[in-house]
């Protein structure tokens, strides 16, 4: 555990790394790949995890790629790994982690819970964690739910508690109208946003300037605010099969109207859909993970 220890403050780290403190400050906040502990006084610590971190990243930097490139590799990778055992004891981390944030939640445990959030995200970058910690988590939750093994209040509390620590750091990450603009939102009737919130993180991580709208928005209103915003992708959310021909009618209607937006549906109504159906949809279906989010991306970015 001595990796985890805080050790350095940043004047230490910007003399051993040959890094600007006030580079590595900008860094960390726009782009968290790591969480330095904080003293009594409030200074950063860095442990010994940290500059394994930092001084991959300025070793990709070093070979060509941009910081934000490399941010995005590090999310996939363990960079400091050589090793199948540091591999295998980085994932047994991830997976005691998770089962130890389950079980603070299930016992409405919100300090504990607290504690441990902090711990993922001083050890891993924030996509790790939302797409392989929060994302199980909450599917777990949900079928634990379903199989009555927890009550509609232990749902509820995972639910809210998980989704508010989504949401505070996706409205952390910076947004610049000088970007490809995007809004988010669910389709009519819909109240399951979570996937929405992946979504959007997965999107202001690459660079696109997004406005997340959420749940429960009308059709009309969605129209009322793309004319103001004036967004180059709109992605809509359809969880509830009985959502869906409501959804798929909105779709259509502003497919018309905006011919020149780039439309993306996702959800699990959509993944229902029979084949014929999705024959129609084809060109906008997102996909459900980061791979296939990538992919759909950019293949419409480079048009």
């Amino acid at each position: 555990m001595t990796d985890q220890v805080g050790k350095y403050n940043i004047k230490a780290v910007s003399q051993m790394l040959g890094l600007q403190p006030g580079t590595l400050r900008a860094w960390e906040r726009r782009y968290r790949m790591i969480a330095p502990i904080r003293n009594e006084s409030g200074h950063r610590l860095y442990t010994e995890e940290h500059i394994k971190i930092l001084k991959w990243l300025l070793k990709k930097v070093d070979q060509g790629f941009t910081i934000s490139q490399a941010i995005n590799i590090l999310g996939n990778s363990q960079p400091h790994a050589d090793s199948e055992s540091f591999l295998l004891h980085q994932g047994n981390q991830l997976t005691r982690l998770t089962d130890e944030l389950f079980d603070a939640l299930v016992r409405f445990d919100e300090v504990k819970a607290h504690e441990i959030i902090n711990t993922l995200f001083a050890l891993f970058t924030i996509e790790k964690v939302f797409l392989d910690v929060f994302s199980p988590i909450l599917i777990k939750i949900g079928d634990y739910w379903e199989l009555k093994k927890i009550t509609s209040a232990h749902e509820h509390f995972a639910s809210v508690f998980l989704k508010s620590h989504m949401e505070r750091i996706v409205l952390s990450l910076p947004n610049s109208a000088h970007l490809s603009k995007a809004v988010t939102v669910c389709g009519p009737g819909e109240w399951h946003d979570i996937g929405l919130i992946m979504l959007t993180f997965f999107l202001r991580q690459r660079g696109i300037a997004v406005i997340n709208l959420g749940a429960n928005i009308v059709g009309d209103d969605v129209e009322h605010v793309i004319n103001i915003i004036q967004p180059d992708f709109l992605f809509m959310s359809c969880t509830l099969q009985q959502n869906l021909v409501t959804t798929l009618n909105l779709v259509k209607q502003i497919r018309l109207n905006y011919r020149g937006l780039h439309i993306g549906i996702g959800g699990q109504a959509i993944n229902l859909m029979k084949p014929l159906e999705k024959e129609n949809y084809t060109d906008l279906i997102v996909g459900n993970y980061p791979d296939e989010w990538e992919k759909w991306l950019m293949d419409r970015l480079r048009m």
